[in-house]
């Protein structure tokens, strides 16, 4: 009787947790996996024997015991094919487990031995350098996405026989070109492209600046989207730890394509107003990062808002707070990283034409009342900045020079994020001005007598709640840092309500 183990890992949100593959043989023909598996695990016997016979390798003609520990967490995934291939060739004696014991393993393997990519291979490559071991072994098309953590020998491999011969020293590790850790392409679509949209350009380098999130109100055509497609190019380049996190929720979703290492840009995700909410927030029957955690770090375009679902919007008020989204179900309890940037858009009413300077709106009060009712207070209380959008004139378009490009704005975004780092150096969870709690709002965001008798007006006049003076606070400490002052001025706080309180009357109805 021969008893071996063999190290792999199970996906547990976006983290990876360790899983011990024993593997026993002895007298006898059955074969049992046992450690609940679930039916990929479970149907992986006629992969792996297929594999094994066509690598070379005989399938062993005795009883084999699987065991998957710990037994009390639920395992899944086709993962989990070349850490039980491996243990059964260990346990068999067809290769030599001891030099095995140092790496942990991933892969799906084919029915001719060829090792296939999986899911999650960052998190794995994370949680082996975590618990000690020497390197990994992953597939091949996997392989520069390992190599993103460093200090961790990464062992790509194509087919079975490959594991044998690195096992046996005919092979050494193969090595992986780190991925590039270069600043992003900025994008061939620059603002300057958007012509007579100044006062809106202005308020993206708010949002951008500070993360705040973002309201567009305005008629179709007046460059809602277009605007909201180049917010990535003006952003900051992800930090190393950020680039990190963010692979790892796209690793995890499979959305990582072969030969791909850390993301370089910032993600930019722009789900259809028909989503499910599920969809949004992830979650399902075999738990998956959704849309508003594959924007981590990055950018949430919600495009026609007041289309979307009511419910699948409400979903976005705990993440929009905190960052992360805790989903619970009755077989399992994960948690998501979502700390993303929203940006939204709609028209100010079913025709989309309320206010336009040149056409006449045919809905009536109530009608506009009902479809705003849409979006709730609540929600809207959470979003930063509001703006309206006014069509382009011919003029405009025509003959007026262009404006405040991409690298211009990007310049401006930088600066103020320079200051706020240097403002936030050693805090605990502020890395921008939308992210300070009160704590920090009271220390970094004084406004003065004057700017204090401005807030209190605005409040009384236009009924403001706690939350939208928070906002309008925090907004004004990301225009006193665009202007490169260390106090927030009564104009910076004059600015930043006219973000809130911009024509009330089109949510009056």
């Amino acid at each position: 009787m021969s008893l071996v183990k063999v190290h792999t890992g199970a996906l547990l949100g976006v983290e990876a947790v360790r899983i011990t593959v024993e593997v026993s043989v002895s007298q006898g023909i059955r074969f049992f996996i046992v450690g609940l598996a679930d039916n990929a695990i479970r149907e992986s016997q006629q992969r792996i024997e297929s594999a094994l016979v066509q690598s070379g390798f005989e399938w062993p003609h005795y009883r084999i015991v699987i065991n998957l520990a710990p037994a009390d967490l639920r395992k899944e995934g086709s993962h989990f094919d070349l850490p039980l291939a491996l243990g059964i060739l260990a346990a068999s004696e067809a290769i030599d487990p001891e030099k095995l014991d140092a790496y942990l393993a991933v892969g799906e393997l084919s029915l001719d031995g060829s090792v296939h990519p999986v899911r999650g291979v960052l998190p794995m490559a994370l949680l082996a350098r975590k618990e000690g071991f020497r390197g990994i072994l992953v597939p091949a098309a996997n392989g520069r996405e390992a190599s993103v953590v460093q200090g961790l020998d990464v062992v790509p491999l194509g087919c079975l026989n490959d594991v044998k011969a690195f096992l046996e020293g005919r092979r050494t590790e193969i090595p992986v070109l780190p991925p590039e850790t270069s600043a992003p392409v900025r994008s061939v679509r620059d603002y300057a492209d958007v012509r007579g949209q100044e006062a809106v350009k202005r308020a993206f380098v708010i949002a951008a600046a500070g993360n705040h999130n973002l309201l567009m109100v305005g008629s179709p055509g007046s460059g809602k989207s277009m605007m909201a497609a180049r917010l990535p190019a003006i952003l900051p380049p992800m930090g190393p730890e950020e680039a990190i996190q963010a692979t790892m929720v796209h690793s995890v979703a499979g959305k990582v394509g072969p030969g791909d290492g850390l993301m370089k840009q910032r993600p930019f995700r722009a789900p259809h107003h028909t989503i499910s909410h599920i969809a949004m927030i992830g979650g399902g029957s075999r738990p998956q990062p959704g849309e508003i955690s594959l924007a981590h770090h990055g950018v949430l375009f919600l495009d026609e808002l007041t289309e979307f679902k009511r419910h699948v919007l409400e979903v976005l008020r705990q993440p929009l707070e905190e960052g992360a989204v805790a989903i619970a179900r009755a077989g399992y309890r994960v948690t998501y990283p979502a700390d993303f940037l929203l940006v939204a858009a709609m028209n100010p009413c079913p025709c989309g034409y309320y206010n336009h300077p040149g056409k006449e709106c045919q809905c009536g009060p109530g009608t506009i009342k009902r479809y705003l009712s849409r979006i709730s207070g609540p929600l809207l209380d959470r979003i930063d900045l509001h703006v309206e959008i006014r069509p382009v004139s011919f003029g405009d378009m025509s003959d007026r020079p262009p404006g405040t490009g991409t690298a211009d704005m990007a310049t401006q975004v930088a600066m103020a994020r320079r200051l706020q780092s240097e403002r936030f150096q050693g805090e605990n969870r502020p890395v921008c001005n939308a992210r300070m709690e009160s704590a920090h709002r009271f220390r970094h965001c004084a406004l003065g007598a004057e700017g204090t008798r401005l807030m209190r007006h605005a409040m009384e006049a236009f009924g403001l709640s706690a939350r939208s003076y928070e906002k309008v606070v925090k907004v004004a400490r990301t225009i006193a840092d665009l202007d490169g002052s260390p106090v927030i001025g009564t104009a910076h706080v004059a600015e930043a309500l006219t973000y809130r309180t911009l024509d009330r009357e089109i949510w009056s109805g």
